[in-house]
C-alpha cells in the first residue's frame, strides 16, 4: 500500500497559521435564494453584516475573541427576544419564525471560516473561535435560572424556592437539499420559550431555559450535549429534549437506544456506529424517560394527539437481524432504533437521559424526549421548486405546535 507523503515545511506553516477554510456544505447552502430572502425579512441580514465589518476591523486575536463572543450573543438574544415580542422587529416574517437564526449563523460562520486577519492566527484559534461562536449563538452558555446555581434540585429544592426550573433543547433545521425552505418547530419553540415563566397545570410556576443544537454528527460526537447539560441538569427540575418527528402527531419517546442509523446530516455526512461516549465500557443499549408519559398523553395540550411511544427495533440477544418491538426492548438486546428512531433526535434523547443517569438522578429528575408534528407548509404551498418561504397556515401549524409544547411541559413539570 502506498505510503502518505510527508507534510512539507509549507503545508506545516500553513497550518499553523490558521489559513481561511472553505465553506462547509451547509454554508454553500446560503449562495441560494431562500435563505437570503429569510435573512432580508427578517432583517437579519444588518447583524451579519455587522459581525462581518467587526471580526474584519479586529487588530489582535484577543480583540476577534471578543467580537466572536459578543456578536454570537447577540444573535441569540435578538432571535429570543423577537420569537417573543421584544423590542423593533425589521422585516415581514412572523416573529415565531426559527429560521433567521439559523441562517444568520451559518453566514457568521462561514465569515470566520474564511477570514483571513492581519495578524496570525493558527487553525486550533480558529476551532477555538467557531465553537465560541456556536455556544453563544444557540444559547448553550446562557441557560442560567434565577437565584444561581443550588445544589440537588432534582430532589424538588427549586420548587422549595418558588417555582420550578425547565430545561428544554430544540434542533435547526434539517434536510434542508429536499425543501430548504424548511422550519424546524423545536428551534422555534426554544426561542419562544427561552428565559420565560410559564403556569403548570397545577397553578404553579416554572422557569424555563432552552438552548438549540446542531444536526451534525460530529458536533454530538465532540461531546456539545455533554457540555452544555452536565451542570444544568443538576439545577433542574425537569428537562425534555425536543425534536419534529411525524406527521399530525406528538410522541414521548419511551425508550432510546446507542444506535446511529447513518442519515445524512446537515452537511451530507453520515455515520452508522454504537453512539460514542465517554465511557463505552459502561454503555448501555438503551436508557428511558423519566417524563410523566401516563400524564401528558391523558392531558388536553391541543390539536394534535400525543402519544406514548414504546416501539424500538433491537437485534434480540443471541439474533443477527433487526427486529421492532412494539412494547419496548427485551432483556440483553442490542439497539438498531429508539422509539425516537436512530437519527439525532434519538442521540440527544440517549445522551441527555444517559447523563441524568451518570449523574446519579434517575429517580429524582424526569426527563426524556418529546417528538412534535411535522411542520407543514398550506395547500398548494408544498412544492419547494415553485412555493413560497411562508404563508398562512405554515405560521398558524408553528404557532400550535410551540403553545401545545409549553402546555405539555406545564402538565410534566405539574406531575414531576
Amino acid at each position: 500500500m502506498a505510503g502518505t507523503a510527508p507534510a512539507s515545511a509549507g503545508d506545516q506553516a500553513a497550518d499553523a497559521a490558521g489559513s481561511a477554510a472553505p465553506p462547509t456544505v451547509e454554508e454553500q447552502r446560503l449562495d441560494r435564494a431562500v435563505p437570503r430572502e429569510i435573512l432580508r425579512r427578517s432583517g437579519f441580514d444588518s447583524l451579519t453584516g455587522g459581525f462581518t465589518r467587526a471580526l474584519r476591523a479586529a487588530d489582535s486575536a484577543d480583540e476577534a475573541a471578543r467580537v466572536v463572543d459578543r456578536h454570537g450573543s447577540r444573535l441569540w438574544r435578538r432571535a429570543v427576544d423577537r420569537a417573543q415580542g421584544k423590542g423593533l422587529v425589521r422585516g415581514d416574517l412572523s416573529r415565531d419564525d426559527d429560521r433567521p437564526l439559523y441562517w444568520a449563523r451559518l453566514t457568521m460562520t462561514r465569515e470566520l471560516r474564511g477570514w483571513e486577519p492581519r495578524f496570525t492566527v493558527s487553525a486550533t484559534e480558529r476551532e477555538r473561535l467557531l465553537g465560541v461562536l456556536e455556544r453563544t449563538s444557540r444559547g448553550q452558555d446562557t441557560m442560567d435560572f434565577p437565584g444561581g446555581a443550588h445544589a440537588g434540585a432534582g430532589a424538588g429544592s427549586a420548587a422549595g424556592k418558588g417555582f420550578k426550573r425547565i430545561v428544554l433543547t430544540g434542533f435547526d433545521p434539517f434536510t434542508l437539499d429536499r425543501d430548504i425552505r424548511i422550519s424546524n418547530p423545536s428551534g422555534a419553540t426554544a426561542l419562544a420559550l427561552d428565559g420565560t415563566w410559564i403556569r403548570t397545570a397545577d397553578g404553579g410556576l416554572a422557569r424555563v431555559e432552552t438552548a438549540v443544537f446542531p444536526v451534525r454528527w460530529a458536533d454530538f460526537a465532540a461531546g456539545t450535549v455533554e457540555r452544555t447539560l452536565r451542570h444544568r441538569l443538576p439545577e433542574a427540575d425537569l428537562f425534555t429534549t425536543v425534536s419534529q418527528g411525524r406527521v399530525g402527531k406528538f410522541d414521548v419517546e419511551r425508550t432510546n437506544g446507542a444506535w446511529r442509523g447513518g442519515f445524512p446530516d446537515n452537511d451530507n455526512l453520515s455515520r452508522t456506529e454504537t453512539v460514542p461516549v465517554g465511557d463505552p465500557a459502561s454503555q448501555p443499549q438503551w436508557t428511558s424517560t423519566t417524563l410523566p408519559y401516563a400524564a401528558i398523553v391523558a392531558a388536553g395540550t391541543g390539536r394534535f394527539p400525543v402519544y406514548d411511544n414504546t416501539s424500538v427495533t433491537e437485534i434480540p440477544a443471541g439474533g443477527s437481524a433487526p427486529v421492532v418491538r412494539p412494547e419496548g426492548p427485551t432483556s440483553g438486546s442490542t439497539a438498531r432504533a429508539g422509539g425516537g428512531g436512530d437519527y439525532l433526535s434519538n442521540e440527544i434523547a440517549y445522551r441527555a437521559t444517559l447523563l441524568r443517569d451518570r449523574l446519579g438522578l434517575h429517580d429524582t429528575l424526569p426527563g426524556g424526549h418529546v417528538h412534535t408534528p411535522v411542520l407543514q407548509f398550506g395547500a398548494g404551498n408544498t412544492d419547494p421548486a415553485t412555493g413560497t418561504v411562508t404563508d398562512p397556515a405554515f405560521v398558524q401549524n408553528r404557532l400550535d405546535i410551540i403553545a401545545q409544547v409549553r402546555a405539555i411541559v406545564g402538565v410534566a413539570a405539574a406531575n414531576r
